[in-house]
């Protein structure tokens, strides 16, 4: 089961100060690029894994869907979905997604941002997804990039007065749990390859559709810290279809 970091109330507070927490959409530097791969949901049966405060959920909702499930393991992350994002399309559920169980062809979409890189089995979870999916539906995800995971500290390399010199990579081909500090607090994700995430996907008979290695949007560049994300990828953004 995917370990619950958002139900610890220090992570959650720093969490929920920032950007893509109180800002929504707008906030998330990604959600320029990610819309683009986002399906027509009207009329569409849409499961987000991992919806966090259900800002694509609400957003699937307001653009036709007919019902969307957003799955996420926190209650707390839940309390803020059902008070910020709530809809009558829209039904939130505690859960892990490894746990999930759905019938055959239920679902016309499934989307996630930001959470596979939690979950230790990816291939278990694609192979229930492309179960889950109708012919020709659509599989949109988004994950920290593997050159961000791979080695644990997800931190720059410092010169002597404190500048960031660059972004070392390493034990790249080494994929598994990886112990690193997100917020100030210490959290387990899991790195793997790109050829792994991408690979896992054609072996369950998915086609890949699209694959983006979002840069930030001019609208974010006067942000300091924006400079610094186009140095090396963050997220690795990929849309498939069944």
């Amino acid at each position: 089961m995917t370990v619950n970091h958002y139900n610890n109330p220090d992570f959650f507070k720093k969490y929920s100060q920032m950007s893509r927490s109180t800002q929504g959409l707008a906030g998330a530097g990604e959600w320029s690029e990610l819309q683009k791969l986002l399906p027509d949901f009207t009329n569409k049966e849409v499961l987000d894994l991992g919806c966090g405060y259900g800002w694509h959920c609400k957003f699937a909702a307001d653009h036709g869907a007919s019902h969307v499930v957003g799955i996420d393991v926190s209650q707390k992350m839940l309390a803020v979905a059902q008070a910020k994002n709530a809809n009558d399309h829209i039904s939130y559920h505690c859960a892990a997604m490894e746990d999930l169980n759905y019938p055959d062809n239920h679902f016309d979409c499934v989307i996630s941002s930001l959470a596979f890189h939690y979950i230790a089995d990816f291939s278990s979870l694609v192979q229930n997804i492309t179960r889950w999916l109708r012919p020709n539906g659509t599989f949109v995800f988004s994950v920290e990039h593997p050159v961000f995971t791979a080695r644990g500290d997800q931190d720059w390399f410092y010169g002597l007065n404190g500048e960031k010199l660059h972004f070392p990579v390493d034990h790249y081909y080494e994929e598994g749990v990886r112990e690193t500090v997100f917020l100030g607090e210490p959290v387990q994700k899991y790195h793997r390859t790109l050829t792994t995430y991408l690979h896992t996907l054609l072996q369950a008979g998915l086609v890949i559709t699209d694959v983006i290695e979002p840069q930030p949007p001019e609208t974010m560049m006067h942000l300091p810290e924006m400079k610094d994300e186009l140095r090396r990828p963050m997220m690795l953004l990929v849309a498939a279809r069944k």
